[in-house]
């Protein structure tokens, strides 16, 4: 019986010094769990407010052509290549409605699928800043531009750089708030009845705002 009692001691001093080191490899299992590492998919919904700075020449200058702000839902996924280093797509689209002098001129599409590279700072944190730089391209669509009864032209497609930099904010281990803004640099020729009226840079900055997950 005493023996019984002694080995029952010995297990249950064993497995008073085996608890620390448990809880140790678990914390460790739990804390590399959090932030972001290579291989993982990062998807974000946000609501972006688009604020083109406008510049425009020839005609469209004499005319004080502009455009509007819009705000619009944008959906981007980030694939983590490195802990530290992600490639981001954006896609998103808007209509803008165009002014001037003359009055109103009408809206056309914009959709500009924008490729980034990213850097993520403090990747396996909860708070993680990031910048990118990438390549926008931008499709000018459903064009409804005119002016004095005759339909406006412009050229459909543009390609331009684009600037970024924002955070992600864990709230769980896979979901995060993300705050977002980006420089993206876009154009378009325009003409009336084929003859040329300027080039019309947009050239807008975008604010953004919303959740993500990580799969």
């Amino acid at each position: 019986m005493k023996r019984s009692i002694a080995v029952l001691g010995l297990a249950c001093a064993a497995s008073l010094f085996a608890m620390p080191a448990m809880a140790s490899d678990t914390t460790q299992a739990s804390t590399s769990m959090t932030g972001i590492h290579a291989g993982d998919v990062l998807v974000r919904l946000r609501s972006i407010s688009i604020l083109p700075s406008v510049r425009t020449s020839d005609t469209l200058s004499a005319l004080n052509v502009g455009v509007n702000n819009a705000t619009v839902p944008e959906l981007d996924f980030t694939y983590m290549v490195t802990d530290g280093i992600g490639v981001e797509l954006i896609l998103g689209t808007s209509r803008h409605q165009v002014t001037s002098n003359l009055g109103g001129l009408g809206g056309v599409g914009v959709l500009p699928p924008t490729l980034l590279l990213q850097y993520h700072f403090n990747h396996a944190g909860t708070v993680r800043p990031y910048v990118g730089a990438g390549l926008n391209y931008t499709l000018f669509y459903n064009n409804g531009l005119h002016a004095g009864g005759q339909s406006v032209s412009v050229n459909n497609h543009s390609f331009g750089p684009a600037l970024q930099a924002g955070i992600d904010v864990d709230v769980t281990k896979n979901v995060f708030l993300n705050a977002d803004i980006k420089k993206i640099w876009m154009k378009t020729d325009a003409s009336l009845g084929g003859t040329p009226l300027g080039t019309l840079h947009i050239d807008p900055l975008v604010l953004g705002v919303g959740v993500g997950m990580k799969f």
